[in-house]
């Protein structure tokens, strides 16, 4: 009997045919792309050269794309972005090739940029990829301003903590056993 290669397989498996199964409304949809865009959006006034380079590409539009999930932005004169109308042409396309939830999660976790299929405007894609390589949300930061410095910092030290035991979770969790002995047909 073959084992899967993933002690988490049954999950994606049945993540997946949830996933086709049940599809939330169009509302529902176009209210978390709006919720992500504002957090991005908070992150980035964050950081004025991100702004100064959003900015520099004022009225191009990015189609992300992960399985079925879809969602262009437009970069605003201000150096933001903001939702784009569905119909609106793409400058960039950008398509995340992991199909699994989790492998997607655990390369996040470990630090890594997922695969991506790139289509579209060079120039574009550069300043994207300096955006994803340059632009960090400081957690504690927005939260010493909602709690003080000091239980903030020992919040971010118990997340990093956390982050770190996931991590290696999902480490070990991917590596395929070799303690094992292996099964002999019969």
């Amino acid at each position: 009997m073959a084992t899967p290669s993933s002690p988490f397989a049954f999950l994606e498996e049945f993540a997946a045919r949830i996933g086709e199964r049940l599809q939330p409304p169009a509302w529902a949809i176009h209210e978390v792309q709006h919720r992500a865009v504002l957090f991005i959006n908070h992150v980035l006034q964050q950081e004025p050269e991100a702004q100064d380079r959003l900015a520099r590409q004022q009225g191009r539009v990015v189609l992300v794309q992960w399985r079925k999930i879809q969602v262009r932005v437009v970069a605003t004169p201000a150096g933001l972005l903001d939702l784009a109308p569905e119909t609106a042409v793409p400058d960039l396309t950008l398509t995340v090739t992991e199909a699994s939830p989790l492998a997607l999660a655990g390369a996040t976790l470990r630090g890594d940029k997922p695969a991506v299929q790139i289509e579209g405007d060079v120039q574009l894609a550069a300043e994207i990829n300096w955006l994803v390589d340059h632009v960090r949300w400081d957690v504690e930061d927005d939260l010493a301003r909602l709690i003080g410095d000091a239980p903030a910092h020992a919040i971010g030290t118990a997340a990093r903590r956390v982050t770190g035991a996931l991590r290696e979770f999902i480490d070990k969790a991917a590596k395929p056993r070799t303690d094992r002995p292996a099964s002999s047909p019969e």
